[in-house]
């Protein structure tokens, strides 16, 4: 171990003070600063990934300069499935590619230690690294976008304040059109201040409905007090009818409960339990086909997409061992390989599960189970 401790200054106080073995400590001391730039910048480029992509909605809206900052910070939680895996790839390849670099992979194998001895803080690492990428994603992430959510609303829609509660969106999947309650009432039914948004074919909206109050009688929302606003394909106003009274069908025909049961049908701002309940109720009504399938999928990312971090360290470890001596540059690059080949295995995984072909949970699993699968063994053929 005397070439550790004389090719690298000692870890930092807070490791020591964890009273970590030396080759623990030194080892989660090189993966702390790699982890922390990559975990940065891919927030940055989700940022502005979301910036970019939002800007011809949110600039011809004029919006404020705050309320879209807003809508980008609280959108940016989104990531954190794929923000912790990448950081923790990053971290691997350049931490132990580093050690690699200066032979002391080597040195500490001579000294009796195993690959796999070696490995544990990694993987020790990778596993903590999951468990919080898992409680983010479940419980802070979900209300994050939520909130962006509505701040996007509050900019497409010039809503006078940002809806909290007891306001309420919701999104018929089949159809893409919006629901948006200001309040319930206190008996549970009437509800003031509805809005719908239908989408026409280009993007813009083709039709909206503003009702003073509205009730739902079995799969249908009674609108009363009713303004009817049509739009060209450009999205410009150009005519409006009152009715007395018109009527709307509720997203995949649910109840009143079901309506009012939940704040958003996106599934990004529902965490597992609340998808659970959801699918179950889909199931109830006979419902199947893709909307079934996206739930079952995003359900089953709740849980794989986080353990990605940890089977990214289980995939990095080979290779920043047999690809280390070239220098920090070969493992930024497999780190971007690797992280888009693992992303392109997602998106083929999803395109199956929601249409069926194949289960969405294992559809959701099978990047893992690749990934996870060679690391494993490239790690058994190092050791042997």
């Amino acid at each position: 171990m005397a070439s550790i401790s004389g090719a690298r200054p000692a870890p930092p106080n807070l490791l020591r003070t964890l009273h970590l073995p030396l080759l623990d400590s030194y080892i989660l001391h090189e993966f702390l600063g790699p982890f922390v730039v990559a975990f940065l910048l891919f927030f940055l480029f989700w940022g502005f990934n979301i910036f970019f992509l939002s800007a011809k909605f949110i600039l011809t809206q004029n919006a404020p300069l705050f309320l879209v900052f807003r809508y980008v910070l609280f959108r940016v939680p989104q990531s954190i499935p794929m923000a912790f895996p990448f950081a923790a790839l990053f971290a691997t390849l350049l931490g132990v590619g580093r050690l690699m670099a200066d032979n002391e992979v080597n040195a500490i194998r001579t000294s009796g230690t195993s690959l796999w001895r070696l490995s544990l803080t990694p993987i020790l690492f990778g596993f903590a690294t999951f468990l919080f990428a898992w409680s983010m994603n479940e419980f802070v992430a979900t209300r994050a976008v939520d909130l962006s959510t509505r701040t996007f609303y509050q900019i497409m829609y010039r809503t006078s304040a940002l809806p909290v509660e007891p306001q309420f969106f919701r999104k018929d999947p089949s159809t893409n059109t919006v629901f948006y309650v200001t309040r319930v009432l206190a008996d549970g039914k009437t509800m003031e201040g509805v809005q719908i948004f239908k989408p026409g074919r280009n993007g813009y909206w083709n039709e909206t409905i503003q009702a003073k109050t509205a009730h739902i009688e079995g799969p249908t929302l009674v609108l009363n007090g009713v303004i009817l606003s049509f739009y060209n394909p450009q999205g410009y106003l150009t005519s409006q009818v009152d009715r007395a009274q018109a009527t709307a069908g509720l997203p995949l025909a649910e109840n009143a409960a079901e309506f009012m049961s939940s704040e958003n049908n996106d599934a990004w701002t529902m965490n597992s339990q609340q998808l659970r309940e959801r699918i179950k109720a889909l199931r109830a009504q006979g419902e199947g086909g893709e909307t079934l399938g996206d739930l079952e999928l995003n359900l089953a990312d709740k849980l794989a997409l986080p353990f990605a971090a940890l089977v990214a360290v289980l995939l990095a470890l080979p290779l920043a061992i047999i690809f280390g001596k070239k220098g920090r540059l070969m493992g930024m690059a497999l780190s971007v390989i690797a992280f888009f080949a693992y992303y392109m295995l997602l998106e083929a995984g999803a395109a199956l599960g929601s249409t069926g072909r194949i289960s969405p949970y294992l559809a959701a699993w099978l990047p893992n189970i690749i990934f996870g699968g060679v690391g494993l063994a490239l790690l058994w053929y190092e050791e042997h």
